[in-house]
């Protein structure tokens, strides 16, 4: 089971990240832009992710992968906690961080690992 104290620990072991609340909800930001959120009304992760590889992930693993009509129009996929793979979701935050944080801090990151 992936937990909010799971991604919590993902999130937060990668420099400049922060936990903030939106609509007073756990989130999580690099470089002042959101990582993930966490939905409350399906209790589950909310993971950015391009559009195209959201459809692949709800056509290949429906079980698991879903969006709603309010986060179909964002590049965002909804997953089920009892059903997403830990090391996906490890993945997909460093993916984003990589995005998002400052290039000189994933810069300096890479040459510590």
């Amino acid at each position: 089971m992936t937990t909010l104290d799971t991604l919590r620990q993902i999130i937060l072991a990668l420099p400049t990240t922060e936990e903030t609340t939106s609509w007073g909800h756990p989130s999580f930001k690099v470089n002042g832009k959101a990582m993930l959120f966490w939905n409350p009304t399906h209790d589950c992760p909310v993971f950015k992710v391009p559009f195209e590889e959201r459809d692949h992930l709800i056509e290949m693993d429906p079980e698991t992968f879903f969006t709603t009509d309010h986060h179909r129009p964002h590049p965002l996929v909804l997953a089920r906690p009892d059903r997403v793979d830990i090391e996906w979701a490890r993945q997909n935050l460093i993916r984003v961080w990589r995005d998002q944080a400052k290039k000189a801090v994933v810069k300096e990151w890479d040459a510590g690992r």
